[in-house]
């Protein structure tokens, strides 16, 4: 797959980014330690489960200055260059990125381009990196944010030393790529010559926090991208503030904008969504599981939340010590192991299958169920979601599908043929594979 960069040239996808996951690792709070050693112990559990991407929360260190809470933010960095000794040394984070390299995984790591706390090294080696607050003749503060200061990415010199920055990483630990934080509040000539220089070295996994509704030129950048209006536009209608249609218009959006060159990472948890807005079940309910098959199933990459296999049903704190409360196993482990392995296996989620498409379809019921049929060849895979609280009746109207199909989670086998019945009840999903 080729992306088509702001000047015209060709960004090529690394091709193990192809029908993978991420897991998002809040590193702090993932053991009583929140060490890179302790986090060790936890590989060989993931590596199960089905997980190839590992995200890292930030590991550099952390600013002290106008620090928020007890430990401060991951995201007011103080260098570049280091790691936080929260978490252990430089030589600890290679271990792990040996090691998690060894049993497959690929490891990629949270960049923050747009600022850094306020005590960072640049503030005194290199002060004319930032933005200056000429009410205050101090450096500029992000907005409603008094932990961070903002850089001056109009300056040629700052823009080679954070590339240069993020090169280390690559360079010195053969990280496989960065999620870049508000990656939309820095200007897209930087991504791209970021990218162009780094990429001399060796393909990367580039993840970008941006909408590519609200921003669509950054795909050109970027291999994938957040659909936070999914999500926010998800709450909403399990709050009865919105119909199906909606939802199903927004994901039309996203097929549009994103076409063959962006991929939407599709989640119902991060960091941010469960500290500050609620976890997945306060803000779904019901819904939360129904939605995860969503993210798993549809066109684009998944993304879990360090937490939700348990599943995590509390708000984890952001500036304080607040360890995820493990059990001696995790609910849901089977859950995400069963959808993981079906994107592994079945060719419909091959992303370079020519005839590969995703398509609605209609029901007797379409106000309240959501389904479709993703083909590729001689390959499908049917899903269908009852979006709501009550049993359905479910026919499929005006496609026919034969032969013998199995629904992974039961593992029963069934012939589908015309005008086929589905009873579901309410939050249901079912998921068949033709076999």
């Amino acid at each position: 797959m080729i992306i088509l960069n702001s000047t015209g040239s060709e960004y090529k996808k690394a091709g193990w980014i192809q029908n993978s996951n991420v897991y998002e690792v809040n590193l702090r709070q993932y053991t009583r330690e929140g060490t890179f050693n302790s986090f060790l112990q936890e590989l060989p559990r993931l590596k199960e489960m089905g997980v190839e991407i590992l995200w890292l929360m930030p590991v550099t260190p952390i600013s002290q200055k106008n620090k928020k809470g007890e430990l401060g933010s991951y995201y007011a960095c103080s260098d570049y260059t280091s790691v936080n000794p929260e978490f252990g040394t430089m030589d600890d984070f290679k271990n792990l990125v040996r090691m998690a390299r060894e049993m497959g995984f690929k490891i990629i790591i949270d960049w923050v381009a747009n600022h850094t706390g306020w005590d960072h090294v640049w503030t005194i080696t290199n002060p004319e990196f930032y933005l200056m607050d000429t009410g205050t003749s101090d450096f500029k503060m992000a907005s409603g944010m008094e932990d961070i200061i903002e850089l001056d990415h109009k300056n040629p010199a700052l823009r080679a030393a954070m590339i240069d920055a993020m090169d280390f990483w690559v360079r010195e630990c053969d990280i496989d790529g960065f999620r870049c934080d508000l990656a939309f509040w820095v200007t897209l000539d930087f991504w791209d010559a970021a990218r162009t220089v780094l990429e001399k070295r060796k393909k990367l996994f580039w993840l970008g926090e941006f909408d590519p509704l609200d921003n669509p030129a950054y795909c050109t950048v970027f291999d994938a991208a957040y659909t936070w209006t999914w999500m926010h536009k998800t709450e909403t209608f399990y709050k009865k503030e919105c119909d199906l249609a909606v939802l199903k218009n927004v994901l039309l959006q996203y097929k549009t904008t994103c076409g063959e060159n962006n991929i939407p990472l599709w989640f119902t948890s991060n960091h941010d969504e469960n500290s500050w807005n609620g976890t997945e079940y306060e803000k779904y309910g019901d819904m939360a599981k129904t939605l995860a098959v969503f993210s798993f199933t549809w066109s684009g990459m998944p993304l879990i939340y360090s937490g939700q296999e348990l599943p995590n049903k509390k708000r984890i704190k952001f500036f304080e010590k607040d360890s995820i409360d493990w059990k001696d196993k995790c609910e849901l482990h089977e859950f995400y192991s069963t959808l993981l392995q079906l994107r592994k296996d079945n060719p419909v989620f091959n992303a370079e299958g020519t005839s590969m498409f995703t398509e609605f379809l209609n029901t007797n019921n379409n106000d309240n169920v959501m389904a479709y049929l993703r083909t590729n060849g001689e390959y499908s895979l049917l899903v269908l979601l009852n979006m709501g609280d009550k049993m359905i009746h479910c026919v499929i109207t005006g496609k026919q599908l034969h032969g013998r199909y199995r629904e992974v989670f039961s593992k029963r086998s069934e012939a589908l043929g015309e005008a086929k019945a589905f009873d579901l009840p309410p939050w249901v999903y079912r998921v068949y594979e033709n076999c």
